[in-house]
């Protein structure tokens, strides 16, 4: 009609078409909830998970070790492809005492008074650091080389370092330094794909670990810092050097496991 006006008619967005950040901040939340849930679930497992596997090997032989595995793989698909995993538990009693005072002249003389930290061989390693300008190195006790070799894997990076020191930590606290030392001289490396004393000493020598000579025996345990480039029958100048500081040490140092 002449003379009318007809307003304009206003549309309002459905309450689908319509977004505020409230709205998108609560789809958000079940997301951040599930993240939050998973990185909980995975730091639970990073710290109850070692407490476990020190509690077995306090009770219990370990059967094998993470680093066993590796190696292998990785010498399977190496250049040469020969794998093998040389691994025959000793008890104690069975350890030749020899090749023991030599591994704790060579690797670790205040094993039995840490408690699993050497600062004094740490504050050492730091003042060579500081004069040659390369990282700090040779500080590793015992039990951090027996928390290496027995729950993880060689390297450097920071998280197998900061492992290490947590396992290290829960194996002092919950086992013996003579199982310490028991694991450690049954785990260690000491040849391509060779672990332990008695691996060792068949591998190396062809005897049974209770019938090495004090010669081998303390070949054996100066080799343990390079024991898959050192060769006992052709013995380097540094490892020869190692062998000739363990046997000057060895008549004289009160060895506290007996």
């Amino acid at each position: 009609m002449p003379g009318c006006y007809a307003a304009p008619i206003k549309t309002h967005p459905s309450p689908r078409q319509k977004s505020s950040p409230a709205a998108s901040g609560g789809k958000d939340r079940p997301r951040r909830w599930r993240w939050g849930r998973w990185l909980l679930v995975l730091l639970v497992i990073v710290l109850v998970l070692p407490v476990l596997e020190v509690g077995f090997v306090r009770f219990f032989h370990p059967p094998a070790t993470p680093l066993m595995g590796l190696r292998w793989v990785g010498d399977r698909f190496s250049a040469q492809g020969k794998p093998r995993v040389l691994y025959q538990w000793r008890n104690w009693q069975e350890l030749p005492p020899v090749f023991l005072k030599a591994v704790w002249i060579a690797e670790d003389q205040r094993f039995f008074k840490h408690h699993g930290f050497d600062w004094v061989e740490m504050s050492h390693a730091l003042e060579r650091a500081d004069k040659t300008g390369q990282d700090p190195r040779g500080s590793s006790t015992i039990t951090m080389q027996c928390a290496r070799s027995l729950f993880l894997w060689q390297g450097h990076s920071y998280v197998r370092k900061g492992l290490e020191a947590y396992y290290t930590v829960l194996m002092e606290a919950m086992l013996s330094k003579r199982r310490i030392f028991e694991l450690y001289a049954n785990v260690i490396e000491t040849g391509p794909g060779v672990y332990g004393v008695e691996a060792a000493s068949r591998f190396h020598y062809g005897v049974d670990c209770r019938r090495l000579s004090t010669d081998q025996a303390v070949m054996l345990a100066a080799l343990l810092p390079a024991p898959r480039t050192w060769n006992p029958h052709a013995p380097s100048k540094r490892l020869l050097a190692r062998v000739a500081r363990i046997e000057r040490d060895l008549p004289v140092a009160r060895w506290p496991g007996a």
